[in-house]
């Protein structure tokens, strides 16, 4: 009869917070949830990080940065080589900002 049982799977809600990285993609400072997986921070800040670099490169002056997925939206600043990050759901009520 195992094979009608229903698994439940452990759904994580999106995050909200910040954090701020140096221009090593080091985390310095987080406001997200301790259980957030560190992994998946590490790897946003070093996308981000890339991205303001390879604009620099390019001859772009990119301080700002704003990506909206259909559930989550991350706003990114550039500090001095590093930056910080603002994650958090995007609710139909907050989807124009």
């Amino acid at each position: 009869m195992k094979w009608f049982r229903k698994t439940v799977s452990a759904l994580r809600p999106l995050p909200a917070g910040s954090f701020t990285v140096d221009r090593n993609g080091h985390l310095l400072a987080s406001t997200l949830p301790s259980d957030y997986p560190i992994s998946l921070v590490r790897e946003l800040g070093l996308h981000v990080l890339t991205t303001f670099r390879e604009a620099r490169t390019a001859g772009l002056s990119v301080t700002d940065l704003v990506v909206r997925y259909q559930g989550l939206k991350i706003a990114a600043r550039e500090l001095r080589g590093g930056a910080i990050i603002f994650v958090f759901p995007q609710t139909p009520f907050n989807s124009a900002s």
